[in-house]
């Protein structure tokens, strides 16, 4: 596969809610964590809601970094989509310890073009990294780092 992007969503848990229901806090981490991954930053929006909550979206030369959270749930959803080879896990890790986070699940597609699918191509392993279960902060790095291998029996994860 033409890989062309990199697209990594993220779920946060036990995150600190007076980080996630302040929007300058999040404004600030969103953008901090843009920076991490090397990306041009063209524009950002936030919005914060009543009684509790934030989303944003700072929008890339190479795509978007977007934001949505759940204070009353210690909760934060994160969607990373890079071109242009950029790395988005830099900017996982930096999102991770400025929300406070104290577990994680995270899914990791590599973009590519059409043509493997017009020959019919199947995705291969390198193509899709999941780590279907939560995940202890501190083995970020290494989980990050490593590529997981897929089940075998073609089970899909929550």
């Amino acid at each position: 596969m033409q890989t062309l992007g990199r697209h990594l969503i993220a779920d946060f848990f036990g995150c600190d809610p007076r980080v996630t229901n302040h929007e300058p806090a999040i404004r600030r981490a969103l953008v901090a964590a843009t920076r991490k991954s090397g990306a041009t930053i063209i524009g950002e929006v936030f919005h914060s809601f009543a009684p509790q909550g934030v989303t944003g979206t700072v929008v890339i030369a190479e795509s978007h970094v977007s934001v949505h959270t759940w204070p009353e749930h210690g909760y934060v959803s994160v969607d990373i989509f890079t071109c242009g080879g950029l790395d988005p896990r830099p900017a996982f890790v930096h999102l991770q310890k400025a929300l406070k986070a104290r577990e994680y699940r995270t899914l990791e597609l590599v973009r590519g073009v059409d043509d493997d699918v017009e020959a019919g191509r199947s995705l291969l392993p390198n193509d899709v990294r999941t780590f279907p279960s939560l995940s202890a902060l501190r083995t970020t790095k290494s989980v990050m780092a490593k590529q997981v291998k897929p089940r075998r029996g073609g089970r899909s994860h929550r």
